[in-house]
């Protein structure tokens, strides 16, 4: 009898709580939408706040994504001396491609040089008239591993070379840029995180001190912390939610606004490189953290005031 009893409390309890917290999600809803003016401005600004360290990370990911790809393809410049041949030089290029530390190699004859100089420069009775070919040989590496140093200096090395270009001092200074530009991307996030947590803490608040009296009799009545605290820290939810899908409509509507001229301009450079956005599983993701930063700033704002309200035994 006393099994059955328990085991039909228990159900009663849990129903219980599922109801008060359904209850506080749904006057937390309402008392927002009773007040359009002030939910949209709170939201407006959150989002705003959000959407520019957000907008400023996607950036920051196809830099990285395209500084990638850029490194992938580099190449490094094997001129030979004037006295290697042909054959010499298709040797050579059998012998580096079995090297493991090279990924490929194409060699550009003089008369390839020759010809792509004067399609390109214009100079073409300009040429004719030195008589002679006066460009090497070019070998032209592509590095297979991340240790281009020592390929380099190996090539140097060889009889048959006369000058090695290879410019790492530009990815260098890239990879640099794009870790100081990643930091002040968190130091945005932080900072503009924080103002969003004040925005949201500051509406809270406002609503704790029209409902002051209300409050006090809760408290009287002997209502719990948990119990009164719970339809604001949902208020601070859906706040964070508005922020969230705000946020997130305008990193979309920015990423529409960019990606044709962006396309117009990698054509031009004969890339295929296109803007990548957030997917829906990052999305999601955000979505998440601006609910959690809605409920932090509700929370740290209504245990502050609660504590403040409560009555005082005599």
């Amino acid at each position: 009898m006393s099994s059955n009893a328990s085991a039909s409390a228990a159900p009663s309890r849990m129903r219980v709580w599922l109801e008060q917290h359904l209850h506080g999600l749904a006057f937390s809803l309402g008392r927002a939408v009773r007040k359009p003016w002030a939910t949209l401005l709170t939201v407006a600004v959150m989002g705003l706040a959000l959407a520019l360290p957000l907008g400023l990370s996607i950036v920051m990911d196809n830099l990285r994504h395209f500084a990638g790809s850029v490194q992938q393809s580099r190449e490094i410049s094997l001129f030979l001396k004037l006295d290697v041949d042909a054959a010499a030089a298709r040797a050579l290029a059998d012998t580096l491609r079995g090297r493991g530390d090279v990924a490929a190699v194409e060699v550009r004859t003089p008369e390839q040089a020759l010809e792509d100089f004067r399609r390109d420069s214009g100079l073409g009775e300009a040429l004719d008239a030195l008589g002679e070919n006066p460009l090497p040989t070019l070998l032209i590496v592509t590095p297979r591993g991340a240790d281009d140093a020592r390929l380099v200096a190996s090539l140097r090395s060889l009889p048959q070379a006369d000058l090695v270009q290879h410019d790492a001092v530009w990815r260098q200074r890239l990879d640099n840029w794009l870790r100081f530009g990643q930091r002040v991307v968190q130091v945005l996030a932080v900072l503009l995180g924080l103002g969003a947590l004040l925005v949201v803490g500051n509406t809270v608040r406002l609503d704790i001190q029209s409902r002051r009296e209300e409050i006090g009799v809760l408290q009287l009545l002997g209502a719990s912390d948990g119990f009164i605290r719970r339809p604001f820290l949902y208020l601070g939810a859906w706040y964070g939610l508005g922020a969230g899908l705000l946020a997130l409509a305008l990193i979309g509507g920015a990423g529409l606004a960019l990606r044709e001229p962006l396309a117009a301009l990698s054509a031009s450079y004969g890339s295929q490189f296109a803007l990548k956005g957030l997917d829906g599983l990052h999305s999601g993701m955000v979505l998440v953290g601006t609910i959690l930063l809605g409920w932090l700033g509700a929370w740290a704002v209504t245990g502050h005031f609660l504590r403040q309200t409560r009555p005082t035994e005599t």
